[in-house]
């Protein structure tokens, strides 16, 4: 049953303003132009409702985006594969960190043009809460990895995946057509680096 709410919550059973709702409409029109060209009166009405009632939800295109990426979020939350729980901690982050890659991938360009436009030099408002937003990511990473480790292990493994998600985020953001299997190929890479040095892999 609270499952049951919780997804009435995201995909709104007769909200138009649910999460989902929104994050359809927003990519919808990501894809005939560019995300900073997508306009709140458009998204508006798409959705069918009036600007006030979408400002009162979301104020800025910002909020719309992190929608989407929220989405991302619990789509790699809920990918638990059969014997996902038997696998080894590195395999567990390779597939927990896909899932939020593969959520977005349908939607790279408007997803790319979401984080430029965080980054806009005339945004500064929006980059406080980026280290925030990639903190709370990763606690959710550890989780869906059911990593266990506490103490300086666990801020060890943190680190290094704070480390590993940028690297990989930076490959699929700015590389070309084949973005998403770079980005595969260098999170592999950099997690069997890091397998040994995070206590993932004993001789």
């Amino acid at each position: 049953m609270a499952k049951a709410r919780a997804t009435n919550l995201r995909s709104g059973a007769g909200d138009k303003l649910a999460r989902d709702r929104v994050a359809d409409a927003a990519l919808k029109l990501a894809a005939k132009t560019a995300w900073y060209d997508v306009s709140m009166r458009g998204l508006a009405r798409e959705l069918g409702v009036g600007l006030d009632e979408l400002a009162g939800r979301y104020p800025d295109p910002d909020a719309v985006a992190d929608a989407v990426f929220a989405r991302a979020r619990d789509a790699m939350l809920g990918r638990r594969p059969p014997g996902f729980a038997r696998l080894g901690p590195r395999q567990r982050v390779e597939r927990a960190m896909l899932g939020w890659f593969d959520a977005l991938g349908p939607h790279r360009r408007a997803a790319v043009g979401m984080l430029a436009a965080k980054l806009h030099p005339g945004h500064a408002h929006h980059w406080g809460p980026l280290p925030f937003h990639l903190s709370r990511l990763i606690w959710w990473l550890r989780e869906a990895a059911l990593l266990d480790a506490s103490g300086p292990r666990r801020q060890a493994e943190e680190i290094a995946l704070s480390a590993i998600f940028l690297a990989v985020l930076a490959a699929w953001t700015l590389g070309g057509g084949d973005a998403e299997a770079r980005a595969r190929t260098l999170l592999a890479q950099l997690l069997d680096n890091s397998e040994r040095v995070l206590g993932w892999k004993r001789d």
